[in-house]
């Protein structure tokens, strides 16, 4: 009989299970020294729906690094309540962390982590390697899918560091979503690209969560992209300051609003 704390049963998940995300009540503090602590979050609810689009923004040291760490099972909370896709994990260890990490949290970082030694094809499969051990020819099948869909299947097997940052950071998209994950995380995903690379790279985000119902946690510093989300979230001092649904979402290379019910005749 498996772990009470490794298993995942219906005694752990969540009764929303509509909800990719829900955070309660969640904190986290760090130990300074031999006896102070200081506390960075301070008691943060949160529910993120299937399927949304979602920006987190805030000034440096706000927190959004740390809340970040914790929704991606990077880190524990100190305390309060998290569910992910509808299992709660409080009480799981170490091995069933990583688990629910692989199986359902992808991650876009500002840098692309791409294996130089490795084609940009390869780098797609390297979660599903890790989690396999041995290449075959569904997940060959299944990498190639996805570079086609991010608009490199011309570059499938140059290596990476032959590939622009805009091209080598749609490889990463495309490795975020080897594992079908229902939630992808990503931290200023087009902090190192100029203007016309970034806009690539959100559009593609943007279709891949339209079109397959993966929710996008995206932090940014760029008001500009922060727009083009359906909901922006700030994140001020260890806590929600404001969540609010964007009514009026910008499109590529617009500098005035769009209204949602716009956007899609457009």
């Amino acid at each position: 009989m498996a772990d009470s704390k490794t298993s995942i049963d219906s005694q752990s998940r969540d009764a929303e299970t509509d909800a990719t995300l829900r955070l309660e009540g969640i904190k986290k503090s760090y130990k300074i020294g031999k006896s102070g602590e200081v506390e960075v979050l301070h008691g943060i609810d949160l529910v993120l729906g299937r399927g949304e689009f979602v920006a987190l923004i805030g000034p440096s040291g706000s927190g959004k690094s740390t809340l970040l760490n914790l929704i991606g099972l990077l880190d524990k909370a100190s305390s309060g309540l998290m569910f992910l896709t509808g299992i709660a994990t409080e009480n799981l260890d170490d091995r069933a962390l990583t688990k629910l990490r692989a199986d359902a949290i992808g991650f876009v970082f500002q840098f692309h982590h791409l294996l130089p030694a490795f084609t940009a094809v390869e780098n797609v499969m390297l979660p599903l390697l890790a989690k396999q051990g041995r290449p075959d020819d569904a997940m060959r099948k299944r990498a190639a899918e996805l570079i086609d869909k991010v608009g490199l299947k011309a570059l499938a097997n140059n290596m990476a560091n032959n590939l622009s940052g805009g091209q080598q950071q749609r490889v990463a998209i495309a490795r975020s979503l080897i594992m079908q994950p229902a939630l992808v995380l990503a931290d200023e995903p087009t902090g190192n690209l100029d203007t016309k690379s970034a806009d690539s790279v959100f559009d593609l985000m943007r279709e891949v969560c339209d079109t397959s119902g993966t929710t996008f946690l995206i932090v940014t510093h760029d008001p500009r992209l922060a727009q083009r989300c359906d909901r922006i979230i700030e994140l001020v001092d260890g806590l929600i300051a404001s969540d609010k649904k964007n009514t009026q979402v910008l499109t590529k290379g617009d500098d005035s609003p769009l209204p949602v019910a716009q956007r899609a005749a457009t």
